[in-house]
């Protein structure tokens, strides 16, 4: 019988024992583990074949001899150790999907409030003011760029859809489309820049991407063009997107992640009125162990059907 370890990795403050319990109810010929102390953790993995979890300690790794599955918790997998796992012939998968909904959401009420100028009627009910204000425009009509195309950023894509923008989508591979209007390359980005209102980043953070947003991208932007970072913050050059607010060369950013990430105290970007900050939590849903478990449970049915440990949903290595 498959046992499963699920490590005390929370994800946006809610429990673990929460994951065991959705896997359980999927997998009920299954054993699903969960300790809550790293001894009784270690003792667990020594011979369970899936582990799942955001982080795998070293500890836990090495415990873990008969592991064939690490079902990683987490959409981004940079930091776990993919060469020590793929040299032991371990199969590993994220949780690339489960956050799709939730942070489409949480972008597209960032552009509206950018659009409608929401914050600044916050602003004023914060100071008791009843004095009327301009709305910048109308998100209708507007050209949205959606940089990364994956779950999240098809996710963005689709919810857009019926607000009557025009959307460019920016994908490592344009061939295979996406529900934007038009799909291009990362080698393009620039003809879509000149053109766009609302810049929104939704791709995670590699080679290609680590400073994509640098100062001249943020010049290539129209002068009222907006930014949305809901990716990583490494992709966005802070310091030359500090610089260009306080020219005046951008109307506005909306970010949930930073780099650095978290923001210090005395950062620079807490002090924009332009600027609206989360700080990383455009990822949480009450819905985020019950999508998780339902990747993981299809897997483990995967195997029992063909006795392979490859073929997985969301597999990433081997």
């Amino acid at each position: 019988m498959t046992r499963i370890l699920v490590l005390d990795d929370p994800a946006h403050g809610i429990p673990a024992s929460e994951y065991a319990d959705e896997l359980r109810e999927r997998l009920p010929e299954t054993t699903v583990i969960h300790r809550e102390t790293t001894e009784a953790t270690v003792e667990a993995a020594a011979d369970t074949a899936v582990i799942t979890g955001i982080h795998l300690p070293d500890d836990v790794l090495e415990a873990a001899a008969e592991l064939r599955l690490f079902a990683a918790a987490s959409a981004g997998y940079d930091h776990l150790p993919l060469d020590r796992l793929r040299e032991r012939g371990v199969t590993v998968t994220n949780a690339s999907g489960v956050h799709g909904p939730n942070i489409a959401e949480h972008v597209i009420g960032w552009l509206l409030m950018l659009a409608r100028s929401l914050d600044e009627g916050i602003r004023r009910q914060q100071r008791r003011e009843w004095r009327q204000f301009q709305a910048f425009g109308e998100l209708q009509g507007s050209t949205v760029t959606v940089v990364g195309l994956g779950a999240i950023g098809q996710a963005i894509g689709e919810r857009l859809d019926p607000f009557g923008v025009e959307t460019i989508g920016v994908r490592y591979t344009p061939e295979k489309g996406g529900p934007t209007d038009e799909v291009i390359g990362f080698d393009e980005i620039e003809s879509a820049l000149v053109q766009t209102d609302y810049l929104v980043l939704a791709c995670p953070l590699t080679e290609t991407t680590a400073g994509l947003i640098d100062a001249d991208a943020l010049k290539s932007l129209p002068t009222d063009a907006a930014l949305v970072n809901v990716g990583r913050g490494g992709v966005v050059d802070t310091d030359a997107l500090v610089r260009t607010i306080r020219r005046d060369r951008l109307r506005a950013a909306a970010l949930d992640v930073t780099d650095p990430e978290p923001l210090p105290h005395d950062h620079p970007l807490w002090d924009f009125e332009n600027v609206l900050l989360t700080p990383h939590v455009s990822g949480y849903t009450p819905q985020y162990w019950t999508r998780r478990a339902d990747i993981l449970a299809r897997n483990i049915e995967h195997v029992f059907e063909t006795g392979e440990w490859t073929g997985l949903e969301n597999q990433i290595s081997p």
